[in-house]
């Protein structure tokens, strides 16, 4: 929403400044997103008198110039302009000026050797038009010396703010300086609008259709006028907010739009025929709209037709065939009333965005439907000429009036701020609500073009809005440990983690049944007849579900069925052991299929593609737990999934005997009784069963905590049975000295039919781990690293049986 300061103050009576306004809008809720004040851009640039205009020496299209500019001796210009000349009046910028048309500072300079020290602009240089024909040609009576801007009066700023789409009166000038006025920034200019007579009956007459979206439709003929170009001073208006004057009779409507928030359609009289008829689209019907574009229309938009074809868009853009031109004698002029959802609707479905649009579906004053049209009416017999009919009304004006009872002391109970009885029935006073007779409790009516206020809530919003809320008194909280509690519990902000730590890794929430069949029920541990339901809704939804996991394998295959088949899927829901409360648990579980591989390992041209495996599983379940604050580094890894995962490839999440969760590849058995294809793999994690995080530690430990000493790092390799894990040898590892040993990892494993060539029994295998030593104190000596690598190989051969491989 633009305007500029001078059009302010045709509404808005008072000594504020530019300051004031923009600061009192800020406040009361229209934020500024922009000041353009011309006067201070263009302030270089002044008139000047051209006192010769000689041919260039070395260039027939230049000119030298000798130039008054009204402020000592005059100096020399260089000028291509064709229609420079001796004797005229134009525009001149000094060296050092700004130019925003050519986005320059000017110099001073040397054109085919003649020196050149300023400039003589066109309009669009100074941005002021779109002429760059030639330089500006001024009447003889402009004063030499003046600032230009000054001279024509197109210093005015202009200000640009954003509008809540709550609050539509304030797409209007006059919406605005009432709620100014009401902020005590000048004293709102209020004047009545005088309805002006109609000389004969309108011949055109309007019929709403039952099931149109138009409550009421308002319309007059003025016949007799001459439409020519509007006004100087409403060009003005326009050209200062970005719109192109186009013809008086469309300008007056432009201009009541951004004036009064009262968008109006005209109508050339001559190219109607027969009666108008507000009604839907038929299904195909079109319209070639005044943006030059043919739109199709459907049955859930609103037109104006006549006897022949579609005229207008109802509350959005008109037709180009009853357009009004230089020729037009004889206007209908329109002011309706459209609902706003269906105005809302037609434009996204045709992808038209107009001023009118913008602010019918936010919708209008309704009870300035009719003065909205008088006031049209004068404007154009101003500007036009012409002699007006009656006004004919088409359905109703719907009826705002309604009642709140406000106790006033709520603004202090809702909001903390303190103000007088009086004060606030001031404010909505000025804000134009009406109020009974000053009580504890008032019953305020609020004005038709507040369509925004429902109740009480509302009214402490506008008190506070106007007084301002740096009177709100701050309120710091009680420092005490009882006064900030936690609003989540512990669970809820796990299962927040899980989403997020899951969605991040590509995979997409499902939510899914909390019913599965018996015999899916019974896969995975369930199908007790504690879980089966008396009255279930389809038969094969007959059991609570034991796990998340049947319903995401059949989300997977659904999805594979119909041409997705790399799918990763996760839930975080409820999962039911038992009929007791304490065998209900909130469960995180995911699933990938196919080549679902995580962000960045899935597919790619330059490799084999590879399908999910157990690891992708385990690696979606570590940061589940990670993200949920389980001491993931203390984590015991087994072998004892349950029996849904395949025995080879899946393991369980311990700590102790806490059974955390279970990952791995799907049991094949499964798949093939579920009719399913693979590979799937999948993960679940019992969110209850994770530990408490620990108090908040005495010391506060850094975040980063660096050691200035390099690490060293040292390969083993161990030959053991192989019934031992891999993981119980790194866990013998790291026990041997936890603070120097910060990292044990597992890169080979080496077992198979080729054993005996590399010396190895059949019965056992070779593991091969990587070593890291991080001294915090001084540089590890050999000394010191063989002695650490002999307390490890002693260790790993006291906990596992295994000897370091030759």
């Amino acid at each position: 929403m633009k305007f500029t300061l001078s059009w302010l103050r045709e509404h808005l009576a008072g000594g504020y400044t530019l300051d004031d306004v923009t600061g009192a809008l800020n406040r009361i809720g229209f934020e500024v997103e922009g000041v353009e004040d011309k006067a201070a851009r263009l302030k270089g640039f002044t008139i000047a008198y051209v006192i010769s205009a000689e041919k260039h020496p070395n260039a027939d299209k230049l000119r030298v110039c000798l130039v008054d500019t009204g402020h000592g001796e005059p100096v020399q210009v260089v000028c291509g302009a064709p229609n420079a000349r001796t004797g005229m009046k134009s525009v001149f910028s000094p060296p050092g000026t700004y130019i925003p048309g050519k986005d320059i500072t000017l110099g001073i300079g040397s054109i085919r050797g003649v020196e050149s020290r300023g400039m003589l602009c066109s309009a669009a240089e100074l941005q002021l038009s779109e002429d760059h024909d030639g330089i500006i040609d001024l009447p003889d009576d402009a004063p030499v010396g003046a600032t230009y801007v000054d001279w024509i009066g197109a210093g005015d700023p202009v200000v640009e703010i954003a509008v809540t789409p709550n609050r539509a009166d304030g797409l209007g000038i006059h919406g605005l300086a009432r709620d100014l006025a009401a902020a005590g920034v000048g004293t709102l200019i209020d004047d009545a609008i005088v309805p002006v007579p109609g000389a004969f009956p309108c011949p055109v007459q309007v019929t709403i259709a039952d099931d149109a979206p138009c409550p009421a439709f308002a319309l007059r003929l003025i016949r007799g006028v001459k439409n020519g170009p509007s006004p100087d001073w409403v060009q003005a208006k326009l050209r200062a907010i970005g719109l192109r004057p186009i013809n008086a009779l469309v300008d007056v409507t432009n201009l009541l739009t951004f004036d009064q928030n009262r968008p109006l359609h005209v109508f050339d009289a001559g190219k109607v025929h027969g009666d108008l008829v507000v009604r839907r689209a038929r299904d195909g019907e079109t319209l070639l709209a005044l943006d030059g574009k043919t739109y199709t229309l459907d049955a859930t938009m609103c037109v104006i037709a006549d006897d022949k074809a579609v005229e207008s868009l109802a509350g959005i853009m008109g037709g180009e065939e009853s357009g009004c031109d230089e020729a037009t004698v004889d206007v209908l002029v329109e002011s309706a009333l459209w609902e706003p959802i269906n105005i809302a609707q037609t434009g996204r479905k045709l992808g038209i965005n107009s001023d009118a649009r913008f602010r019918f579906e936010r919708g209008i004053d309704p009870a300035f439907t009719v003065p909205g049209l008088e006031l049209a009416t004068k404007l154009i017999l101003d500007f036009c000429g012409g002699e007006p009919s009656e006004v004919v009304l088409a359905g109703a004006i719907p009826d705002t009036t309604r009642s709140i009872a406000f106790p006033l002391t709520l603004t202090q109970k809702l909001a903390g701020l303190v103000a007088s009885d009086h004060e606030q029935v001031e404010v909505l006073q000025k804000l134009g609500f009406k109020i009974s007779a000053p009580a504890e409790t008032v019953n305020v009516m609020p004005p038709s073009w507040r369509g925004d206020i429902e109740g009480k809530a509302d009214l402490v919003e506008e008190v506070v809005r106007i007084i301002g809320l740096d009177r709100v008194p701050a309120t710091p909280f009680p420092r005490d440990e009882t006064a900030r509690q936690p609003v989540l519990t512990t669970l809820q902000l796990r299962t927040r983690k899980a989403k997020r730590s899951l969605a991040t890794r590509g995979l997409v929430e499902a939510v899914t049944w909390s019913f599965v069949p018996k015999a899916s029920a019974e896969l995975f541990g369930g199908g007790s007849e504690a879980l089966a339901l008396a009255n279930p809704i389809a038969a094969d939804l007959s059991d609570m579900r034991p796990s998340l996991l049947p319903g995401l394998i059949r989300s997977a295959q659904a999805n594979a069925d119909r041409g997705y088949g790399d799918v990763a899927l996760f839930e975080v829901g409820q999962v039911f052991k038992g009929d007791r409360p304490q065998d209900q648990f909130i469960c995180a579980t995911g699933l990938r299929r196919a080549f679902a591989k995580p962000s960045g390992a899935g597919r790619h041209w330059s490799g084999k593609t590879a399908p999910v495996d157990a690891f992708d599983a385990k690696a979606d379940a570590l940061a589940v737990l990670a993200a949920c604050g389980a001491p993931v580094a203390n984590l015991q890894i087994t072998t004892d999934a349950p029996s849904w995962f395949h025995p080879g490839r899946s393991g369980s999440f311990r700590l102790g005997a806490n059974v955390i969760g279970h990952f791995g590849e799907l049991h094949p058995a499964l798949l093939e009784a579920l009719d399913v294809d693979g590979p799937l793999v999948g993960f679940e994690i019992v969110l209850d069963k994770i530990p408490e995080p620990k108090a908040k530690a005495t010391k506060v430990k850094p975040l980063l905590d660096l050691s200035p000493f390099q690490p060293v790092e040292r390969d083993f390799a161990f030959v053991v049975a192989r019934s031992v894990a891999a993981g119980d040898i790194v866990k013998a590892v790291a026990g041997v000295d936890r603070k120097l040993i910060t990292a044990v990892n597992v890169f080979d494993v080496y077992e198979g039919e080729n054993l005996k060539a590399a010396g190895i029994d059949a019965d056992k295998k070779s593991v091969a781990l990587s070593v890291t030593l991080q001294p915090r104190e001084k540089t590890l000596t050999d000394a010191e690293i063989e002695a650490v690598a002999g307390r490890i190989v002693a260790e790993v051969a006291k906990k596992t049986g295994a000897t370091l491989r030759g």
